[in-house]
């Protein structure tokens, strides 16, 4: 028979456990701390003292309008370009990802354990290795269909599709698994087709699942700023919200206010989303994990 650790050790463990769990919550949330303390400054403030509370936190909105009314930087369109990139590349990626994962665990061939080992093979790549060759590509498919892939929407698009399929149709494989195929066989009967089934049955019970991955490949393509500064290129008018905050951070000026202030704007949607969504990443994360 096992021993009970004593009330009073265990007590102990769990003050130890508490006080290292918000140490560790301070450290992570100080960064964020700071850079909504200097957003609220001016940039000699900055300068000055940069861990110093702001006099007025107003002065955060008088720092929002100079970067909105400046023509060099067009974070307004770059705003709305990632808003478009992330919204297609997440739905893209979120219907292809479960209906390749679908078809790969209820038929079984045997070409689907190598298709579906083709596609793990994506997880462990990294995407250095894979750049150069990336952007070369696009711009011979260019050449040979005369499609412009590089330095467009759609090219980014196709992209985020590639790299985010592999980690996507891992996690809905594991979680399909766990899916009755009863359920599936009973609308098959009631007479609904294969894409009936799929998005009438399979997809509204993968929600957990297909959240949990809008927010994990949403908070990558978002904040993402290698592959658009490759696909896009950093000198046209089309540019993503990174970029915009890049070229404020690049400046000769150096308005650290500017900066902070737009670095602060980048994060807010994608913390907003993460709070929103986190008790479904959680269960998403393990309810294939069983299977």
């Amino acid at each position: 028979m096992t021993k009970k650790l004593p009330r009073k050790r265990t007590k102990i463990s769990t003050l130890l456990l508490e006080i290292l769990a918000f140490t560790l919550m301070v450290l992570f949330f100080l960064p964020f701390a700071l850079v909504i303390i200097n957003a609220a400054k001016t940039n000699i403030q900055i300068t000055t003292n940069p861990l110093e509370l702001p006099s007025s936190f107003l002065q955060i909105f008088s720092n929002i309008r100079e970067i909105f009314e400046n023509d060099s930087v067009k974070y307004i369109s770059s705003f709305f370009n990632s808003v478009l990139i992330t919204s297609i590349s997440l739905f893209s990626i979120g219907i292809l990802s479960s209906m390749t994962a679908w078809v790969l665990v209820r038929r079984k061939t045997k070409y689907s354990y190598f298709i579906f080992m083709f596609f793990l093979a994506g997880m462990v790549i990294p995407f250095q290795v894979v750049m150069i060759p990336l952007v070369r590509q696009l711009t011979l498919l260019k050449q040979i269909i005369g499609i412009p892939f590089k330095d467009t929407l759609w090219g980014i698009v196709i992209a985020y599709i590639g790299f985010g399929s592999p980690l996507s149709i891992f996690l809905f494989h594991g979680f399909i698994k766990s899916v009755p195929i009863d359920i599936e066989e009973a609308a098959i009967i009631d007479g609904c087709t294969k894409p009936q089934v799929f998005f009438r049955i399979v997809l509204p019970i993968l929600k957990p699942i297909f959240v949990t991955l809008l927010v994990l490949n949403g908070m990558w393509i978002w904040n993402d700023y290698l592959l658009p500064a490759l696909v896009i290129g950093t000198q046209g008018d089309f540019q993503t919200l990174p970029m915009a905050v890049m070229f404020l951070a690049g400046s000769y000026l150096r308005q650290w206010d500017l900066i902070l202030t737009s670095v602060l704007l980048a994060a807010l949607p994608a913390v907003i989303l993460f709070l929103f969504a986190q008790k479904y990443i959680i269960r998403g994360m393990t309810s294939g994990a069983i299977k």
